[in-house]
């Protein structure tokens, strides 16, 4: 709209950003988003996938982060429970590790910070028995069992994002912004894209969020030519996806001889997960990949508790993101803190918030102190309301019941599709199949059940406009297409929409 001027505009659309511009706009405020590339294109899709409290924050004495992150954990299952889903990990012990009786002193612990928990608590298991026990080693005995999170990484950001719009803000991807300059009471954004390479425009916001994530620094030296007293310690976190090595639903946590953890988790029914490396990082994030010898650390470090070794062969998917930390000037990357950082410059004139770190699970109360820290300079923001209203598709009061309603009322259609939708897309399943009466009404299938309806849903409501935006962030189903049905999508992408 040509003239107006926003409350509030946010560079970046990772959760971060998707999650400020929610919650600024359930607030009353008008709200301008522009990210670069597609919502989740960076860090936020490249996580280990889990909502959780960071048990092994423990060993740095973090109580306040842990504490602040599994009270999250249960407020994210509640407003999100098609996304977000209870997870059940198993932590091998052994000789070299700590004695038990600590070990599970610290998950006792675990449990008590996590103030009006849902979840089952810790328990003690016998591996020789124990059905998670099979794929290990002989010579582990004991082991103990927690609670925490899956997620669906990208999708809670384009949730978010989808909510935002849906109470007003302007959302926009493939958007870059050239140059923000404070003018007195105003913030002026020069924007280049919006699916028009050609297409330049200027939008003016009383205040301005850079949420760019591994490039916030970048933001703030190129883009709005300003400095900041805080540094950024870029570490790089790597993942590997394989062929399923267990058969059970639980996750493991190995516990390696440097220090380091690493998960193994079940993923889309036929895969296991396998991460996180913590590497200092340095050029672009948006070239970060994993290298030889992550793979190698990954593989080595499950290598240790299994039974039968990975065969690199069944590697399907590899992935690594750039985490931007706060440096506190930790020895060592696992040791930098996964806090976040809120940074306000006022400049004489209108507001300036620059967001440092944060994580998956932290990012909706970082979004209401990213307000709270803005509330001086709009007074009539309403209050917080964020830890109770469900994402959209998420009013859902027992998940496995309402599914199971789901596959009764599209019977026609393969029972696995159905599941898959109820995940992905919760209680908006209903406008998703509006109509349907048969697995025809669905149109081409491009691949493992990805069909044209599901296809015109995703461009019209989450921003999707290539084959990597809906087969990598929306529904994951990269794994599963084959060089010849990708192109099929994208060819069917760029045709004329009528």
């Amino acid at each position: 709209m040509p003239g107006q001027i926003f409350d509030l505009a946010i560079i970046g659309g990772g959760v971060n950003g998707t999650g400020i511009a929610r919650d600024a706009a359930g607030r009353g405020l008008s709200v301008f988003l522009c990210e670069e590339r597609d919502l989740a294109s960076g860090t936020s899709s490249a996580s280990t996938k889990l909502i959780h409290g960071g048990l092994r924050y423990l060993e740095f004495y973090d109580f306040r982060l842990v504490h602040e992150s599994l009270v999250e954990r249960e407020k994210l299952l509640r407003i999100a429970p098609h996304i977000i889903h209870p997870l059940r990990l198993v932590l091998p012990h052994h000789k070299g590790l700590r004695p038990w009786p600590v070990i599970r002193l610290g998950l006792l612990m675990y449990d008590h910070l996590s103030v009006g928990r849902t979840l089952p608590a810790t328990r003690t298991l016998d591996l020789r028995t124990d059905e998670a026990g099979r794929a290990l080693k002989p010579s582990y005995r004991r082991g103990f069992e927690f609670s925490d999170c899956t997620v669906d990484d990208a999708r809670l950001v384009v949730l978010n994002a989808r909510d935002a719009a849906d109470r007003g803000a302007e959302i926009r991807t493939r958007t870059r912004c050239l140059a923000a300059k404070r003018d007195a009471d105003l913030w002026r954004l020069t924007l280049h894209g919006g699916g028009d390479p050609a297409h330049y425009e200027t939008v003016s916001a009383r205040a301005l969020v850079n949420a760019g994530g591994p490039w916030v620094s970048e933001v703030v030296a190129d883009v709005i030519h300003t400095e900041t007293p805080t540094k950024v310690r870029l570490v790089k976190g790597s993942h590997i996806v394989v062929d399923r090595i267990f058969d059970h639903d639980r996750a493991y946590l190995f516990q390696n001889a440097d220090g380091r953890v690493c998960f193994a988790i079940p993923y889309r029914r036929d895969y296991t997960l396998i991460g996180t490396t913590d590497e200092d990082y340095q050029g672009d994030p948006t070239d970060a990949s994993i290298s030889d010898a992550e793979r190698d650390y990954l593989l080595a470090a499950v290598g240790e508790y299994l039974q039968q070794p990975i065969d690199p062969a069944t590697i399907r998917w590899t992935y690594a993101g750039v985490r931007p930390l706060d440096d506190d000037g930790a020895g060592t990357a696992q040791k930098a803190s996964r806090d976040y950082t809120l940074e306000l410059d006022t400049g004489g004139g209108a507001p300036l918030l620059n967001v440092f770190g944060g994580k998956l699970t932290t990012y909706r109360r970082l979004s209401e102190h990213a307000m709270k820290k803005l509330k001086p300079h709009f007074a009539d923001m309403r209050g917080s309301w964020t830890a109770t209203a469900p994402l959209p598709g998420g009013d859902i009061a027992n998940f496995a019941e309402w599914s199971a309603d789901m596959a009764k009322r599209y019977d026609v259609l393969d029972p696995q599709l159905v599941a898959r939708l109820c995940c992905a897309y919760g209680t908006r399943i209903d406008a998703l199949l509006d109509g349907i009466k048969s697995t025809a009404d669905l149109g081409r299938d491009f691949g493992d059940g990805l069909t044209e309806r599901e296809v015109a849903y995703l461009v019209a409501n989450e921003w999707a406009t290539t084959a990597d935006d809906i087969l990598w962030r929306r529904t994951k189903l990269g794994l599963r297409f084959t060089p010849d049905e990708t192109t099929a999508l994208a060819a069917h992408l760029q045709k004329p929409r009528t």
